[in-house]
This record gives C-alpha cells, structure tokens and sequence, in this order.
C-alpha cells in the first residue's frame, strides 16, 4: 500500500515559488481529500496498468496539487492518493476497495483496470456509493449494467464497435482486392476477450468473412507458439487476435519467428503501446490493434509532453489519454458538486459536459459514445484510423512482410 501526496516531488520538479509557499503553509493533514486507487501492479495485467493506469494517476495528482488541490466549497483541498495491488486477482481487488471504503474511509476511488475487472468489481462500488468511471474497459452490456449501477460510466466503447471497426478495415481491404475472405482469429479467455470474439463469429460472418482458425488461450498463457502455428497452418489473409498485453508481444514475437504472410495483422490491447514499437521496431509497420489517438492535435501533444516530463514515461497512443480523460470528468465533476460527496458527484457526471483532451464529453445513459475502435502503426506512430465520433482518422495501409 502507498499513500502518497507527491508533495516531495512536486516540490523538486514542478513547484512554483507560490506554491512553495503554499506548501509552507498549509495543514496537509486537516486540508486532504482522499483518493484511493487499486490496480494490478504484479500479476499478468501488470504489463499494461503500469503504462496506462498508474502514470496518469501519478500525473494527474502531481497536476492537481500543483495547482493548490481541488477547490471545494470549503477552501483547496490536496489529494491524498492511497493505492493497493489487487494482483490481477477480482477478489483481491474487491477486498482491496473494502479496505479504501470501511478503514481508509476515503472520498472517491479510481475504477479498475481491465473489463474483467470493471464488471466484477461493479457491485462493490456501487454498494459504498463511489462513482466508478470505466475507462479500460469496453462492452455490450453497457445498457445493461449502466441500469443495474447507477454510479458506473463507460468511455472506451462497445465490444460491438469495437468488432465492426476491424470488421470494416477487412471488408475494405477485400473489396480493393488487397485480401481475400479468410480470417484466422483467436483470443484471451477472460471476459474482454470471450465477448469479442463471440461478438465477431456473427459479425464477421454476415461479412463474408471466414474464419478459418478459431482458438482461446488462458490470461497469462507463457507460449503462443502453437497458436501462431496453428493460424499459420489455416492460410488466412487476415490474422485477429483479441489479446491483452503480455499475449500481444507474445503473438507477435511468433508472427514474425513464423513468417506469419498476412497483409491484414491486428492485436488488441498494447499495440498501442510505444514498448510495442521499441521491442520489434520497422516490424510493426502498419500493424493494426485496439483502439489509437490522433497525436496532431494541439491537447493531445501537450498531454503527451506533460506525461513524459511528469511520470517519465511516455504514454501509450490509446487508454492512457483516456484513463486521463476519466480523471480530468473526475476533478471536474468534484468541483461542480463543492464537497465530498459520492451521489452528488455521479449525478453531476450524469448531467454535465466536460472539457478534455479528447474534446467535450458528454454521458448518455451513463455512456460517453465517442472513442477509437483501431488503430495502425504508421512510420513509428500508432494512429487512429477507425473511431465512433472522432475526427482525424489516417488512412489504413497494407501491411508487406515483416522485414
């Protein structure tokens, strides 16, 4: 467990000469509000919480503090941030928000990471009143548990527009001649990977796709190479894969020891990430995953400088921006309401808009309907190329070879 108000390192890095003397003479003590945030910082999701939700929480706390805390109604309050390592076990993490809730009796929790997680953790949240921003998480469940809790939103998307996006990029690819019908496709199985993949049968079917090859894999499976040998065998022109972080190093590492020819190459959660294009370099050359930014903008390369020079680690080009966005509603949303309290809080949420890096956000029925669904490394960057209500999109390119 670390409770952190980062006044050390705001006061070594970012602090200005008002704030210092801000510091000086504040009560950290008697003038906090608590945060707590639980996150899978050992276990097989490690990989990718520790790129896209531990940074930006560090960030956005320095960035808060920085400026003086949140302003309630009764004066600036500093974060006071809490967190725990649920292992990338729900039950652990259930446990963990207890504790946050009954013992460490704080004010607001940071959702999970993961859809497995956000789902399974839902009732815990809602039972303790905690405003629970879903940002790493996607579904077709959405109406369905958005009914059940009323303090639970989702930002990322639905698995069905997530499945439709790669689904258009293959039948535009197909229908300028550059593939043909065939599809191999596997996936992790837990809940993110089991409902795209039952999503895309149908889906990807009714296209006139074939899926050749279909097979799961356990979360934290250590070789994939039968897999890859397997997708190899069925002679597809598009290779799927709805994969989480250690998974998607995994199957591309294979791809390229098997000299996987496809023209059409998509894995999903951390293809975005830059480790992704440091580890395999001019390889992942026009390789499709979830999700993308548009990294031209002038918030987004603000937010991109901000993150490397406040968490010394570069963001990824998907959820990280989007974990920040849940975080920037967040802050907003308690400074509407002027005080601690949870209710208020999600109602405010409800009802307002928020200014973002992403633009304005707006939740209908507890659900922001605007995100990336792929996006495509393009000459070193990971560009969003398929969205739902974002403007920017790069074109798709084929993919050559992986030399």
């Amino acid at each position: 467990m670390k409770r952190r108000t980062f006044n050390k390192a705001i006061a070594k890095g970012i602090a200005t000469a008002g704030l210092a003397a801000f510091l000086s003479t504040t009560s950290w003590a008697a003038d906090t509000i608590k945060i707590g945030a639980v996150w899978p910082k050992t276990g097989p999701l490690a990989g990718g919480a520790t790129v896209t939700q531990g940074p930006n929480i560090e960030m956005w706390v320095k960035q808060v503090n920085a400026r003086g805390g949140l302003k309630l109604k009764d004066g600036q309050k500093m974060i006071e941030l809490i967190e725990y390592d649920d292992k990338t076990n729900p039950g652990e993490h259930i446990k963990a928000v207890q504790r946050l809730a009954t013992q460490d009796k704080v004010d607001f929790i940071i959702a999970p990471y993961g859809t497995g997680f956000n789902i399974a953790a839902a009732p815990i949240y809602a039972k303790y009143g905690y405003p629970q921003i879903a940002v790493s998480a996607i579904s077709d469940k959405i109406e369905e548990l958005t009914a059940r809790y009323p303090n639970l939103f989702f930002t990322l998307g639905t698995t069905t527009a997530f499945v439709e996006g790669v689904r258009d990029i293959l039948v535009d690819m197909r229908d300028a001649g550059t593939i043909g019908n065939k599809v191999a496709m596997i996936n992790v199985a837990d809940a993110f990977g089991i409902e795209l993949a039952d999503a895309a049968r149908p889906i990807f079917a009714k296209a006139g796709l074939e899926i050749v090859y279909d097979k799961s894999y356990p979360l934290g499976t250590p070789d994939l190479s039968p897999v890859m040998k397997g997708a190899k065998a069925s002679n597809p022109d598009a290779f799927v894969a709805w994969s989480y972080p250690p998974d998607t190093f995994g199957l591309t590492e294979q791809a390229v020891i098997e000299n996987l020819d496809v023209k059409a190459f998509y894995t999903a959660v951390a293809t975005c990430f830059p480790a992704y294009g440091g580890k395999f370099g001019s390889k992942v050359n026009n390789n499709l995953g979830a999700g993308g930014v548009n990294p031209d903008t002038p918030e987004m390369k603000a937010y991109f400088k901000a993150h490397k020079e406040l968490t010394g680690k570069d963001a990824d080009f998907w959820a990280s921006a989007n974990t920040y966005v849940s975080l920037q509603i967040l802050e907003q949303a308690i400074e509407g309401v002027g005080a601690s309290d949870k209710a208020a809080v999600s109602q405010y949420i409800k009802d307002n808009t928020f200014k973002t890096i992403m633009g304005d956000i707006k939740f209908e029925n507890q659900f922001s309907n605007r995100f990336w669904t792929v996006g495509q490394w393009q000459d070193g960057v990971f560009r969003g190329v398929k969205s739902v209500n974002v403007d920017g999109a790069a074109s798709v390119r084929a993919k050559s070879g992986w030399n």
